[in-house]
């Protein structure tokens, strides 16, 4: 059996259990209709990512391109050169350490040492909290328990958990994705709470903005009303990376798109000699 196929079979599995125990369990009981955001389906995926978008006026947005050297990327079409992202290690926000990280990196293009910089999703890493959220191409799926809610990401099949409780782990041991806990609010917003994030080849954003173990993140999924797009408001804590808080906001639209399944590591390798950063290999094979 596939991954995909057992995934799909999970899904209805999900969703007919779920049923089964709102009605058995009567109507005082049972999750009155409406009063949490419809996310999961077998049939309809979520389809955005890219960049951080700015946030609601009055807040601090996220870390932007360096000025001195303009991005043009794939859907740009300016009729220029695409080129990478180098980070604006420039940013007052940016804790000293944090800059020099960052501009590390940049230097690392700009001498032709590596002509294209980490990037999670092309490499075959796990994006994080909250860079998963800036995944493109691709889409992501949800299932809806009433003690978990999965985020399922094509790429890979990734899964993210977030456990619908109020109080986090007493010890938790840092992660790719941490420990995310969660719950909803006004029937079409789901909230996640996470900590516990590990740091190798862990960035916030596509500029390889680092963080350290205490990042805490914030994120508000919100249902349009129409149910046709998903928008997150995303808040960053750090207080040895940043100097304040980070707000950010990602947009997903409803698509009609079947879980397929992609494999990253498939024929993945640096054809141009361009020094690409190498994609995990487990140190030996499984079988």
């Amino acid at each position: 059996m596939s991954t995909s196929t057992a995934i799909k079979k999970l899904l209805l599995g999900t969703f007919a259990a779920t049923a089964y125990a709102s009605v058995a369990a009567g109507p005082a009981s049972a999750q009155a209709p409406g009063k949490i955001p419809e996310l999961a389906s077998t049939s309809f995926a979520w389809l955005g990512g890219g960049e951080w978008r700015n946030p609601p006026a009055g807040m601090r947005g996220p870390i932007r391109n360096d000025p001195a050297f303009p991005y043009n990327g794939n859907n740009d079409r300016v009729g220029q050169q695409v080129t990478v992202r180098m980070g604006n290690w420039r940013d007052p926000v940016l804790k000293p350490w944090a800059a020099a990280k960052m501009k590390a990196t940049n230097d690392e293009v700009i001498a032709g040492i590596r002509q294209v910089p980490f990037s999670a999703q092309s490499r075959c890493y796990p994006g994080g909290v909250p860079g998963q959220l800036l995944y493109p191409a691709e889409p992501f799926y949800f299932i809806q328990t009433p003690k978990q809610v999965w985020m399922i990401w094509q790429r890979d099949h990734m899964v993210r958990r977030i456990f619908l409780t109020d109080k986090h782990s007493e010890d938790v041991k840092p992660s790719w994705f941490g420990e995310s806990i969660g719950h909803y609010e006004n029937g079409d917003t789901l909230v996640i709470d996470t900590i516990g994030l590990s740091t190798k080849n862990s960035y916030i954003d596509n500029f390889r903005t680092p963080h350290t173990t205490k990042l805490h993140v914030v994120e508000r999924l919100k249902l349009a009303a129409d149910g046709k797009m998903l928008e997150a408001l995303v808040k960053v804590e750090d207080p040895d990376t940043f100097n304040e808080p980070l707000h950010m906001m990602q947009r997903w639209r409803k698509v009609n798109n079947p879980l397929l399944e992609t494999v990253c590591a498939e024929n993945n390798v640096d054809y141009f000699s361009q020094n690409l950063f190498p994609i995990p290999e487990a140190d030996k094979p499984d079988f």
